[in-house]
């Protein structure tokens, strides 16, 4: 095995291992069953513990009875937030504001917040006596909805206590009285002189729906209070934010706290933060004792949601269909705890104009509290929602014009080098490359056959972009042992998207190795480095360029030292440089390599920047539909769906997060809906909560990342993760209204609602 020196990034013919459909790296232990996963982990001595969690929506909490509960044989302890207290004075975590306590102190913000904690050996047992605690509650005003939030005499916080994390939030602290979390505006050019000069204007209102990450596997945390540390074994999306936090709670350094994170049954955002970690550090220290708690699939509904949406959306428009100004309204429903929440208010609220090339801009992103079950990062981070309003809205425009959607698209797209509605100028951001592929994958200016009789056929694009989320930092260590294989310990988690899989390419296309000479060690917040989080389709820029300049710091101490040796690296193999150096086969070599991109903050008031982030995602649907006008059923028989994700690592696995992405966006699209009766999740279980089946794929679905290449990625690469997604669910509702001239513009999309809108389309609406 001879080391070579690392390719350029002139083009994909010259690499080795980036750009290959290899099999990914975890394929033989995951269909083999010998994956690890915290579900499986028993450890000596340990102590399951279920939740016993609140019944209203916003109450006082005057008291909590465990007697019954504590008396019941086999249950080892029970806790309220009263025992918490004595471990930790201030047991408030979470990313932007430390507002969510371990347990309910004093007050309940939500149905199904936890109150008390029930400690076991035998799970059965912890889960009966949790059935057995009673609470006294004096209940409060409570509200649901997200724009109510905004002027509501009922207010979730009393006061608003941001973590410190965020400068833009310094100014909240102390704030009283408000549920609105964060309050996010951007001002470029002037929107109202330009609603005045427009030709037409245009203004509607969309509404997404509270919808659920639903991991097929459920959180899970074990914590493992050792002589010398606090050993966590959990299943997190950003083991270093774990470390770190807990360790700030309990006041301790970091070195007392270690992080482990194996393989994850899916995560999709739901697992970032902190979700149960602190809840079951706590009760290990009390109890002395191992401690695991596994929700059910029942309690994801409780932990963590995406945000509701409703979004407000005016356009001034010329006769030919230059969009002239736009102004945008959303409110987030952040639900009782802000969790990530004003993050995706700014970071993806200033893309709420949608990638147009809009001279006037005026955008107002609120992210709220209300009294329902938390909301934070899902994949897209808020940019479904904002894509499913600008398309549609897009869509409306043209129709009310009478202009082609394509045409109106093509004629406002936003192109290489103009600038964004922040400022920033777009650079490798393929937006018209990806809407013109588009256009040619659907035939979109061939004739198109439209149906007859009672079922009518149509056809939708749409198109959406993302920021990644900045500065975020991300650092690895390649360790090259002497026999030329490769250890790459990075922070970085797989939880199904194949990042351990790319990371290996990345190095071995760096060292000029095998990737069978690359292993990954798994998040280990004592053996790997700190990275920000596996979160926002970063990982592969991110890390990617960490794990790169680790590998190409190990190869210049390899070249270095078979100089020192009289050696030539380039056609020694690794294992004689390091026999000449040592006499035998021993030695390593280490390098690291950390990166953070560059970033300028918006500026106060206007949100305007000259670098909001450092690549844009973009990714574009097209739809087509038969539907039923007799009784308003439709189908979906052919999905196209197109990203730019630069050059892709590993062609397959984008093949497979295309799809993934798409298949999960149409659930939220078509069945998915989180409902409520006063603040309770009604249907909280699988059999009423409905993600897509098997049958509910189109028959025809396509997948295609465009040729495309990120001039500052690693090796002309960017993520992919949330790219399919975006514009799903505009597409679908565009192709129903081509089909029988029904416009929705709530979601999701049912056939009842099509069947109202073609019912008061011919005059009869229905009542109810």
């Amino acid at each position: 095995m001879a080391i070579t020196l690392g390719k350029n990034n002139s083009g994909a013919a010259e690499f080795s291992s980036v750009g290959r459909s290899i099999p990914r790296v975890e394929a033989r232990a995951k269909v083999t069953g010998k994956a690890e996963y915290v579900h499986n982990l028993r450890l000596p001595g340990m102590l399951y513990g279920k939740v016993y969690r609140s019944t209203v929506a916003h109450a006082r909490l005057h008291s909590i009875d465990v007697a019954a509960a504590q008396a019941m044989p086999g249950v080892h302890a029970v806790y309220t937030a009263a025992d918490i207290i004595k471990l930790i004075p201030e047991p408030y975590y979470g990313p932007a504001f430390h507002d969510q306590p371990i347990l309910a102190i004093d007050k309940v913000h939500y149905v199904g917040e936890p109150v008390a904690l029930v400690l076991a050996a035998d799970p059965h047992v912890a889960e009966a006596a949790a059935q057995l605690i009673v609470a006294e509650y004096e209940e409060l005003p409570a509200v649901f909805d997200e724009v109510e939030a905004m002027t509501s005499k009922a207010v979730v916080h009393e006061v608003l206590k941001p973590a410190g994390t965020f400068p833009d939030l310094k100014h909240l602290k102390d704030k009283r009285d408000t549920n609105i979390a964060l309050d996010f505006h951007l001002r470029r050019g002037d929107a109202q002189k330009a609603f005045a000069e427009a030709d037409y204007v245009f203004e509607h209102t969309f509404r997404t729906q509270q919808v659920l990450h639903l991991p097929l596997e459920p959180f899970v945390t074990v914590a493992d209070p050792t002589p010398n540390q606090l050993v966590i074994h959990t299943a997190s999306q950003s083991p270093s934010f774990v470390r770190i936090e807990i360790a700030r709670l309990l006041g301790w350094p970091e070195n007392k706290v270690r992080v482990k994170v194996p393989y994850l049954g899916g995560g999709f955002g739901a697992k970032l933060y902190i979700k149960l970690e602190a809840l079951v550090s706590a009760a290990a220290l009390i109890a002395g004792r191992p401690v695991k708690i596994a929700l059910t699939m029942e309690e994801q509904f409780y932990t963590l949601t995406k945000h509701a949406t409703t979004l407000r959306i005016k356009s001034g428009v010329s006769k030919d269909g230059k969009i002239t100004a736009r102004e945008c309204e959303v409110w987030w429903n952040g639900g009782a705890y802000a969790d990530i929440g004003p993050r995706i208010t700014q970071k993806s609220g200033f893309t709420a104009a949608g990638p147009y090339d809009i001279d006037h801009v005026s955008i107002d992103s609120y992210a709220l509290y209300t009294n329902l079950p938390p909301a934070g990062a899902l994949r897209g981070f808020g940019i479904p929602q904002l894509v499913w309003a600008y398309e549609s809205h897009t869509d409306l425009i043209a129709k009310g014009l009478n202009i082609d959607p394509l045409a109106i698209r093509r004629k406002n797209i936003l192109r290489e080098g103009r600038p964004q509605a922040t400022g920033t100028v777009m650079r490798d951001a393929g937006i018209a490359p990806v809407l013109e592929c588009l256009a040619q994958r659907m035939a979109w200016e061939k004739p198109f056959d439209q149906g007859s009789g009672t079922i009518r056929r149509g056809r939708g694009i749409a198109i959406g972009f993302k920021a990644s989320i900045s500065p975020t930092t991300s650092v690895a260590i390649v360790n090259v042992g002497a026999d030329g294989s490769c250890m790459v310990h990075c922070s970085t988690v797989d939880m199904g998207q194949g990042s351990d899989t790319a990371m290996a390419q990345i190095v071995a296309e760096a060292l000029g190795i095998p990737v069978a000479s690359v292993t990954l060690v798994h998040p280990d917040t004592d053996v790997t480095p700190y990275d920000m989080a596996t979160l926002g389709s970063r990982s592969t820029y991110h890390m990617g360029h960490a794990v790169k300049l680790a590998a190409e710091d190990a190869r210049d101490k390899l070249l270095a030292l078979a100089r020192d040796v009289g050696l030539s690296a380039e056609t020694t193999p690794i294992p004689d440089i390091f026999r000449k150096k040592y006499g035998m086969q021993a030695g390593n070599i280490v390098g690291i390599g950390s990166f953070i991109p560059p970033y300028t903050p918006p500026e106060p008031g206007t949100g305007l920047t000259q670098d909001a982030t450092p690549f844009w995602m973009i990714g574009a649907t097209g739809a087509e539909v038969e539907v039923d006008t007799e009784t308003g059923e439709f189908k979906i028989t052919r999905l196209v769906n197109l990203v730019d994700v630069g050059r892709p690592v590993n062609p397959a696995i984008v093949e497979t997060q295309i799809s993934g992405a798409t298949i999960m966006q149409l659930g939220f699209t078509l069945s998915e809906r989180m409902d409520f009766d006063a603040g309770q999740v009604t249907n909280a279980s699988l059999a009423d909560y409905k993600i897509p089946g098997i049958r509910d794929i189109p028959a025809v679905m396509e997948n295609e990342a465009v040729d495309m290449v990120q001039k500052s990625g690693p090796f002309g690469a960017k993520g992919v993760g949330e790219s399919g997604t975006f514009g799903v669910s505009p597409a679908i509702a565009s192709a129903i209204d081509d089909a029988v001239g029904v416009r929705l513009t709530s979601l999701p999309l049912t056939a009842e609602a099509v069947y109202r809108g073609l019912r008061a389309n011919a005059g009869k609406p229905l009542k109810g």
